[in-house]
C-alpha cells in the first residue's frame, strides 16, 4: 500500500486550530508552505498533550544540549488568524511523534494517520514466532512531518494552549464542560446547573 509523507522543513505556517462552535469543534493541525496546504484532524486531548510534550522537549533540549530557548510568547501575541481555507482533512491522526535534531537545533513533529495496523498489533496472537521481526505498525500510513525552530515551536505551543482553552468553560463542581443552557451535573444530584 502506498503512503504519502507531507514534509514541511520548515513550513511557512504550522498551527493548531478548530472548525465549528464550542462543544462541536473539530481540531486540526495545519501546515502551509511551498504552495501546499495540509490539514489533519485530531482530538482535543492530542493537541493539549502535544503542547505539553513540546514544552518538555524544549526544556530537555536546553538542559542536555544547551539550546537557547526563546522567552514564552505573550498570550495575545503570535498567530491568531483562523485556519487557512479550504480545510480538507488529509487524514485523522492516530500517533504523534516528537524528536529534537541536535545537528540543526530543530524540533521534528510527526503526525501519523490512524491505521488498521495498530489494531492488528494489539490483537496479535501470542503464539507468533518470536524470531520474526514485527513490522512497524505505521510503515504504510500517511504522515505529516514538520521541522520547527525553537522559536516557532514556542509560538505553536502558545497558540495550541489558547485553542484548547477557548472551548466551553468547565463546571466548577464536576469539571465537565458547560453548555450554554447548562448541564446535568452529577455532583449536583443530577439537577440542571
Amino acid at each position: 500500500m502506498t503512503h504519502q509523507v507531507h514534509a514541511f522543513e520548515p513550513p511557512e505556517r504550522f498551527v493548531a486550530g478548530t472548525v465549528g462552535p464550542p462543544g462541536e469543534r473539530t481540531f486540526f493541525l495545519q501546515a502551509r508552505g511551498g504552495g501546499r496546504l495540509v490539514s489533519v484532524s485530531l482530538e482535543k486531548v492530542q493537541v493539549s498533550l502535544l503542547a505539553e510534550k513540546l514544552e518538555e522537549l524544549l526544556a530537555e533540549a536546553q538542559r542536555r544540549f544547551g539550546v537557547q530557548l526563546p522567552e514564552a510568547a505573550p498570550p495575545t501575541g503570535g498567530d491568531n488568524e483562523p485556519l487557512d481555507t479550504p480545510v480538507d482533512e488529509e487524514f485523522r491522526v492516530g500517533t504523534l511523534g516528537l524528536a529534537f535534531d541536535v545537528d540543526t537545533a530543530t524540533v521534528v513533529i510527526e503526525a501519523i494517520a490512524v491505521g488498521e495496523a495498530e489494531v492488528e498489533v494489539e490483537l496479535g496472537d501470542a503464539d507468533d514466532d518470536a524470531d520474526e521481526e514485527p513490522d512497524e505498525p505505521d510503515d504504510d500510513l500517511d504522515r505529516l512531518r514538520v521541522r520547527l525552530t525553537p522559536e516557532a515551536t514556542r509560538e505553536f505551543i502558545e497558540r495550541a494552549k489558547r485553542v484548547v482553552n477557548a472551548g466551553r468553560p468547565p463546571c466548577p463542581l464536576c469539571g465537565q464542560p458547560l453548555d450554554p443552557a447548562g448541564h446535568l451535573c452529577p455532583r449536583n444530584n443530577g439537577y440542571h446547573r
